[in-house]
């Protein structure tokens, strides 16, 4: 019997009485036709909703057959390229693109400077936030920060409860607004009072667009160049959507329809978000590539650069997982119209800060990594690099530490969510439920004087 006295030891005893309990047979799962991860036999998702917020294509149907095609990735109707191109090294685009994801429609010129001084007004925190919400309670995680602060604000809202679709948009367009401070105030409670570094507080500026005023919000100095913020904006535009069916976003909408708050939807979707097998994989991705260059002495070898990857899938190497982070996707095949867009930016960055030969390291990974699964795993599937896969090694030539990979594409992704919401909220009315068969046994009771111990 485990000592009651030490309760580590007690809570890992329980934890192997559950882990025998909580395992189902794998076979169980196809004998009842079970769709694992809410998906088709063929790689699809189970279709279990509609929307007009976001697309991804990836194939198109030839007599009943699926054919891959390079991916293409729509917001409100819109191509992602055409969105880029129209805006890119024009303007900063993140504030156009969160008007069109939550009203349907692009701004013109004077709706857009209305909604970006409606941002402006709406980004301070409330009074008392910043000491009482986010300094007295610092995070290790920024995103368990960031959850934090989105449910604390159901406290300082007037009118929390309330789904009148004015009131959720107000509550929405808030978040949009103020994801940018709470990540880089949480960010800055964590070195502080977790690193024990200088605490630096910046207000933000009501000028400066989105990315602006991420970038001037975590650096001690509050300073950067135009282009750090014209390849932030671009990755905010690239991250702020990605259709009802990717996990967080329908987080949002399976919370939302049980007719619950904002704040509780929001602060569902950042949870979903923070895993390495969603948003989280951008950090997954950069630190397996850190831990190549630190092993790998020779880049440009591209049969020692093979051979890692080999060992990372035979669970040898990195983190033992499996996996190549940054490799595959669950829709795309042969391309992530995010990732074409942002390797051409990655490349002049690289060029830019002296990173060339670790960016030709990126592009060699990206060749031959689906070479080498399908040698080890032995299958045909056809994989394509992400678009966590360049976002870290940019994030990090911009100075940006691997703590804020995922708050930032939190900031970003709070339009999509904001939308999703909306739409659910107007057209849901009905509490997402699906089914799940219990396959355990039928058995009788026993009194307690007559159990057998498990412990």
């Amino acid at each position: 019997m485990a000592d009651l006295t030490n309760n580590e030891v007690y809570i890992n005893e329980l934890a192997k009485v559950a882990s025998h309990k909580a395992k189902i047979e794998p076979e169980l799962y196809g004998k009842y036709n079970v769709k694992r991860g809410l998906r088709n036999n063929d790689g699809t998702g189970v279709l279990v909703g509609l929307t007009e917020v976001g697309e991804v294509m990836s194939y198109f149907m030839d007599d009943g057959d699926r054919v891959p095609v390079d991916g293409k990735l729509y917001y409100q109707g819109y191509e992602v390229t055409d969105l880029v191109n129209g805006f890119y090294k024009k303007r900063f685009g993140y504030e156009e693109i969160a008007f069109l994801l939550i009203t349907g429609d692009l701004p013109t010129e004077q709706e857009l400077k209305d909604f970006r001084a409606l941002l402006s007004s709406m980004r301070p925190l409330p009074e008392g936030f910043t000491e009482d919400m986010i300094l007295k309670a610092p995070s290790p995680d920024v995103m368990n920060k960031l959850a934090r602060s989105v449910l604390a604000s159901y406290s300082y809202d007037p009118n929390p409860d309330s789904l009148e679709l004015k009131n959720v948009m107000r509550q929405c367009v808030e978040l949009i607004a103020r994801f940018p401070v709470m990540i880089a105030y949480g960010y800055m409670a964590r070195l502080h009072y977790v690193e024990h570094k200088s605490l630096f507080l910046h207000s933000p500026v009501p000028e400066y667009s989105t990315a602006e005023n991420l970038l001037h919000l975590i650096r001690p100095d509050g300073k950067f160049t135009e282009l750090e913020a014209t390849i932030l904006d671009l990755a905010l535009v690239l991250h702020a959507e990605h259709g009802g069916g990717n996990n967080s976003s329908f987080v949002t909408h399976a919370v939302s329809s049980t007719g619950t708050d904002t704040y509780s939807a929001i602060a569902a979707a950042v949870g979903s978000l923070k895993g390495p097998q969603h948003g989280g994989a951008s950090n997954k991705a950069y630190a397996m590539m850190s831990d190549l260059r630190k092993t790998v002495n020779n880049w440009k070898d591209e049969g020692a650069v093979k051979d890692y990857l080999a060992r990372i899938i035979r669970k040898e190497a990195f983190d033992k997982s499996g996996l190549i982070y940054g490799i595959g996707h669950a829709v795309y095949t042969l391309s992530d119209p995010r990732t074409r867009i942002l390797k051409q930016h990655a490349q002049e960055l690289a060029e830019v800060t002296g990173n060339t030969e670790i960016f030709d390291l990126y592009t060699m990974v990206e060749r031959v990594a689906p070479d080498v699964f399908h040698e080890v795993k032995k299958n045909d599937k056809i994989m394509c690099a992400n678009v966590d896969y360049y976002a870290g090694f940019i994030y990090s030539m911009l100075g940006i530490p691997p703590e804020l990979f995922t708050p930032i594409f939190a900031s970003a992704r709070i339009a999509g969510w904001s939308a999703h919401r909306i739409e659910e909220v107007v057209t849901g009315g009905r509490i997402m439920r699906p089914a799940y068969k219990c396959v355990s046994k039928r058995r009788e009771y026993i009194p307690a004087e007559q159990r057998k111990p498990l412990i």
